[in-house]
Formats: structure tokens, C-alpha cells, sequence
């Protein structure tokens, strides 16, 4: 019983796309007729059976014909043959001669009730793919993993869901929003998909559309958090501040120790040109953040709150931890740049500014504010 081994760089095995794979030649070699069992090549423990098939065609060829050859490569998965040279020679270090001899073994897929050994679900087994790749962030493997699996049943509602994400992720959010109207289709009372259809419309510039959208999802449950947090972000953007901050208040009361609400109360607040309270909400925000990873935007905005109410010093220090979270933001720079200006430190202000200008050179404000500094001097 031949067994064939494929890595997840062979994903459109699940498509289908891939009948074609190239091995050292075996002591006993494939011929047409052939059944295969193949399976992913994860840790033994883990190993999943992907299908049976049938071997159409054997090819004996030389390894240094295989590595000229971009063509054969490319159905291989790799971009070129130049790629295919490195992985096999590192794959293959005894069998890698001009002359050494390969398969190449051409197959189709049997469907499921031909097999003969061990039956899976395949639905199951792309979908637990597809799941993998998306939290790895790989958003256009795992589509392609949740539309093979759509395949075996279309009007499933998890993976029409997690096509739109995937979807929304590749920035593709009118196809985003197509997916979610199929899933709401067969569950109009889930809550998540009604919010991440209204994300999709926000991100597609149809704000008033994404609020409609939204409140559909909070009409199903009140108390949901991610609805709550979109709400106050898609209000605050259609610039109805008070009510994106009573939204964030109430978020609040549900779960007083999330830095982000913190943070995005302090963003109201700031549009409100309510300084210190919006200062008290970004220390919030801090003070819990920096119990795990502190977030430069944070410090960022702290400084501008500072700055806003003329403490240009304790500004500065929020720069400076900005900066070594994030040393090649060039807004960060200007900031300080700012802060310096403020502070009468003219000449570190230059630095600071052309710090930016060698992150942006296009950044006009760098600029402007150097030559400022420069007339000080």
C-alpha cells in the first residue's frame, strides 16, 4: 500500500488543483494503476489522512532536468526551480546528483466511498485547515481551505461566516459582506455575524449602512461586548461623539478591565476636547495595558492629552516610551519634535523632526515644523 506524505505547502491538494507530486525514485517504483494513500505530513501524532487515489502516469526523470524545469516546480508549489534545487537538495543531500533519478507521479482522487482504507470527513478535516491557517494569519490559504470545504455543504453557516473575515482581512469587504448575507441567510439571529457584516460596511466606507447592521446584532444581545466596541468605533466615525461615549460607559460597567475600551473612551473624550478626563481614561488604559505588553499608540496619545493641556515634559516622557515600542513610527517623531519645540529644546527638535523625514521623506509636516525650529535657533 503506497503512502504519500504532503507538506501545507501543498494546499491545493484540497482543491483539487493538485494531481501531481515528485519523489526520489523508490526501490520499488509507482506504476499507472496504482492506489495511493495519502496523508498531511504532521507530527506522527497529528497525521491526518487527506485521500485515496489512483496513480494515471509515472515519469522517471534526472535531477538535472527536474532543477531547469520553472514549470514542473511551480506545480510542485514552489515559485520557480531555482526554490525546488534548495528544498530538495536539503530534503534529498545523498540523492541530488545530475543523474540521480525521480518520479514524477501524476493521480487522481478517488471519492470517498471508493476508498478502501480508513474514511474521513473531508468537510471536518479542510475545515480544522482552514481554521489553523487563518489564526496563523495566512487569510489566503485558509480562503481557499473555506471554500473547498463550502463545497460539501454551500449553505454552511461557520464557514460562510469565516469566509467573510477572511474576506474582510484581504480587504475584499463587498465579497465579505456577500458571505455574510448567505450565512444570515440560514441564521438571522446570530448576533456576530450582523457585527462582523457591520465591520465590513465600515471598512467599505458605508458607515450609516454598518450602524443599521450593528443594531441589528445588538437587538439580539445588549450585553455583547464586540457589539458594544463597534458600536461606540462606528458612532464615534459618523462623528456622534456623546453616544459612542455613552456605548463605551456601558462596555465599562459589563468589563471594567479592557485597556482598549479604555483607550477608546479616551479617544471620545480627546474629540470632546475634554482633556483631563480623557488623560484619566488613557492612564487607565496604561496602567492595565502595561500588565502584559504595553501598546505604543497608547503612550502616543497620552502624550498628545498631555501636551493638549500644556505638559510638555510628562508629554515628552510618553514619546519617549512610545518610540521604543515603536522606533520607526515617524509621527511618534514629530510628537516629540513638538514636545521639544514646546520645551525650547530647538535643536533636539530638529533631530527629532529629521528622524521622521528619514523614516518619511514625503512627511510635509517634518519639514514644516524643522524649518520652524531652525528660525529659533
Amino acid at each position: 500500500m503506497p503512502i504519500l506524505l504532503f507538506g501545507s505547502r501543498h494546499l491545493e491538494l484540497i482543491t483539487g488543483k493538485k494531481t501531481t507530486t515528485i519523489r526520489k525514485l523508490w526501490k520499488n517504483p509507482l506504476s499507472k494503476g496504482d492506489r495511493l494513500h495519502c496523508y498531511w505530513n504532521l507530527v506522527s501524532k497529528e497525521r491526518e489522512k487527506l485521500f485515496e487515489a489512483e496513480v494515471t502516469d509515472v515519469e522517471v526523470i534526472k535531477f538535472k532536468d527536474i532543477i531547469k524545469n520553472d514549470e514542473l516546480a511551480k506545480e510542485e508549489g514552489f515559485e520557480n526551480a531555482a526554490e525546488l534545487e534548495a528544498e530538495f537538495r536539503k530534503t534529498y543531500p545523498d540523492d541530488t546528483e545530475d543523474d540521480s533519478l525521480f518520479q514524477i507521479i501524476r493521480f487522481k482522487k478517488y471519492p470517498i466511498d471508493k476508498w478502501e482504507g480508513e474514511k474521513i470527513d473531508e468537510k471536518a478535516m479542510i475545515t480544522k485547515r482552514a481554521d489553523i491557517l487563518f489564526d496563523s494569519g495566512r487569510f489566503r490559504d485558509s480562503i481557499m481551505c473555506y471554500t473547498a470545504a463550502l463545497r460539501h455543504e454551500p449553505d454552511d453557516v461557520y464557514l460562510l461566516n469565516k469566509k467573510g473575515d477572511n474576506l474582510s482581512r484581504l480587504g475584499k469587504f463587498d465579497e465579505a459582506i456577500e458571505s455574510y448575507d448567505k450565512a444570515l441567510e440560514m441564521d438571522p439571529e446570530n448576533e456576530f455575524i450582523w457585527n462582523n457584516k457591520a465591520i465590513a460596511l465600515l471598512n467599505s466606507n458605508k458607515p450609516e449602512e454598518a450602524l443599521k447592521s450593528n443594531t441589528r446584532a445588538l437587538k439580539l444581545n445588549e450585553n455583547n461586548v464586540v457589539v458594544l466596541y463597534w458600536r461606540g468605533f462606528i458612532l464615534e466615525m459618523l462623528g456622534q461623539f456623546e453616544n459612542s461615549l455613552k456605548c463605551y460607559e456601558k462596555l465599562l460597567k459589563i468589563d471594567p478591565l479592557n485597556p482598549d475600551v479604555w483607550n477608546a473612551k479616551g479617544n471620545v473624550l480627546t474629540r470632546l476636547e475634554r482633556t483631563e478626563e480623557a488623560l484619566a481614561a488613557y492612564d487607565k488604559a496604561l496602567e492595565l495595558c502595561l500588565e502584559s505588553t504595553p501598546d505604543a499608540s497608547m503612550w502616543n496619545r497620552k502624550g498628545n492629552a498631555l501636551l493638549e493641556l500644556g505638559r510638555a515634559e510628562e508629554s515628552l516622557n510618553c514619546y519617549n516610551e512610545a518610540l521604543k515600542l515603536d522606533p520607526d513610527n515617524d509621527v511618534f517623531w514629530i510628537n516629540k519634535g513638538v514636545a521639544l519645540m514646546e520645551l525650547g529644546e530647538f535643536e533636539k527638535a530638529v533631530e527629532s523632526f529629521n528622524r521622521s523625514l528619514l523614516i518619511n521623506p514625503a512627511n510635509d509636516d517634518a519639514r514644516v515644523l524643522k524649518d520652524e525650529c531652525l528660525e529659533n535657533f
